[in-house]
């Protein structure tokens, strides 16, 4: 069977996007690849399709359980019966039988953390694995060194199975984030698919304000009068619930979304919106990461993100279907500010390294500077990873390393937001890439007209005509 016949059978295709074929042949070909396509390219097919083709099971590393029960639920929508999520929602009974059966499933999706358990380990080492995927590969390095240290570690798992070939996907990637990724997943000369980082139908947006109140006057009033689907993201939790509230006593259905709810209402949200029942969302960066929802036709950066990187993922949720949609992004004074405490945040500063040496200096576990309170679980984390491998002065000089470089991607963010020059140009530059053909309609910078791409609100969207919604919602809130 060819790919075509392939692709037909299982995916009801008739055609691949751009470099989907030249990923999936090279991999059949047993070769490592880095693809880095953008969200909506269809990254998923790229290890899905080979799944169907090999007679062993592909391994597939996801960053968040979110994301990993979405890809598993969407599997089983499509009929695929052999999938299984290996992750920390397990019961032990669970896990067991999932571990004793683990070859007979065609798909494993696995978390960085569980991959590395000793049994889990063991497990993998005796089995014969078709593919081992990298999904969300940005994470080696935008996360790996501050925030998920086990994605590091996938390199390591690697080497001792019985090494197929390595897929590592992501919608965005740097020259230094592509050499980090080839790094620790010890990758054998990859070949690399590029897609052009660019969505021609995603109009770029800025607007300046003098504070922070300004800005969520104009989103009130702006979300008023326009139509949905959209997403705001917003730093904080906190921030995200005082919005939501404020739109949902304008009439409007809106909801917060943030690690801090419950699965099961971040998953309930999550589906009200896909279904349409819900027309915006609130958001942290917590959600977006396999959310397939094709027609979301704004995203609203309450405040400036982090990096550029970030910003991209993050607007690249909008616009899935093709369709014009808008990206708009508030800035005031001392946004950058915001973004530089939440970068540093999680690193371990020189005094929780001389702790940390402290603790096991005097014979007891440094596990107890988190009972104590005494530094932040990611920054534990981190920390933990790295004074394994380095000397203390070494790990101190990578924290202000890596702080230096986070605090210089701020800077960078703030560049597109002051700079006169096209954004869409700032942004493929960003990437190494060069912008094949101007467009109408581009951006702030080249006179983009927002009111000629964004719909008037209709009352269909309403809170109202969802009484089963506004019921939930209100048990939600008043949790």
């Amino acid at each position: 069977m060819n790919l075509e016949e392939t692709l037909q059978r299982y995916f009801g295709y008739d055609s691949f996007r751009p470099g989907q074929k030249e990923i999936i042949q090279s991999l059949l070909d047993g070769q490592d690849v880095v693809a880095i396509l953008p969200t909506g390219m269809g990254k998923s097919l790229c290890y899905q399709l080979p799944g169907y083709l090999f007679n062993k099971p592909v391994l597939i590393v996801s960053p968040l359980l979110s994301l990993m029960q979405d890809q598993v639920d969407q599997l089983k929508q499509m009929g695929e019966k052999r999938v299984v999520a290996l992750n920390s929602f397990l019961t032990q009974q669970q896990k067991n039988y999932a571990l004793h059966f683990l070859h007979e499933y065609r798909f494993i999706f696995i978390s960085p953390e569980m991959l590395i358990q000793p049994q889990v380990k063991a497990r993998l080492a005796s089995m014969e694995l078709s593919l081992i995927v990298a999904d969300e590969a940005h994470c080696i390095s935008q996360w790996g060194y501050d925030f998920r240290p086990d994605y590091l570690r996938i390199g390591e798992v690697i080497s001792e199975t019985n090494r197929p070939p390595i897929l590592a996907l992501s919608a965005t990637a740097t020259e230094s984030v592509l050499l980090d990724i080839g790094q620790y997943l010890q990758m054998k000369e990859p070949f690399t698919f590029k897609h052009s980082v660019n969505r021609p139908n995603i109009h770029l947006a800025k607007k300046l304000f003098s504070n922070k109140d300004e800005k969520i006057t104009w989103i009130l009033e702006h979300v008023n009068r326009t139509a949905g689907p959209g997403i705001i993201y917003t730093q904080s939790r906190a921030k995200a619930e005082a919005i939501s509230l404020a739109l949902l006593q304008q009439n409007i259905s809106a909801a917060a979304y943030h690690a801090g709810k419950e699965m099961q209402d971040r998953q309930f949200i999550q589906q009200q919106f896909l279904t349409g029942h819900l027309q915006w969302i609130v958001a942290t960066n917590a959600f977006g990461m396999g959310v397939h929802k094709n027609d979301v036709r704004q995203v609203i950066h309450e405040t400036m993100p982090s990096t550029i990187s970030n910003y991209m993922q993050e607007i690249g949720r909008a616009g899935r279907d093709g369709e014009s949609s808008v990206a708009i992004l508030l800035y005031c004074e001392g946004d950058e500010q915001y973004a530089k405490f939440i970068v540093s945040e999680d690193l371990p500063k020189d005094f929780h390294i001389d702790r940390f040496v402290q603790y096991i200096q005097s014979g007891e576990q440094p596990t107890a500077m988190l009972a104590n309170g005494e530094i932040p679980e990611v920054a534990f984390r981190v920390l933990s990873y790295w004074l394994e491998r380095e000397s203390v002065e070494h790990v101190k000089q990578r924290m202000q390393a890596i702080q230096t470089k986070k605090f210089d991607e701020v800077t960078e963010m703030q560049k597109l937001i002051e700079s006169p020059t096209c954004m869409r140009e700032q942004v493929v530059e960003y990437f190494g890439q060069q912008l094949e053909q101007k467009q109408e309609n581009c951006c702030s910078n080249c006179g983009l007209e927002l009111n000629q791409l964004i719909h008037e609100r209709t009352d269909e969207e309403n809170i109202n005509d969802y009484a089963t919604w506004q019921q939930r919602l209100r048990q939600i809130l008043l949790r």
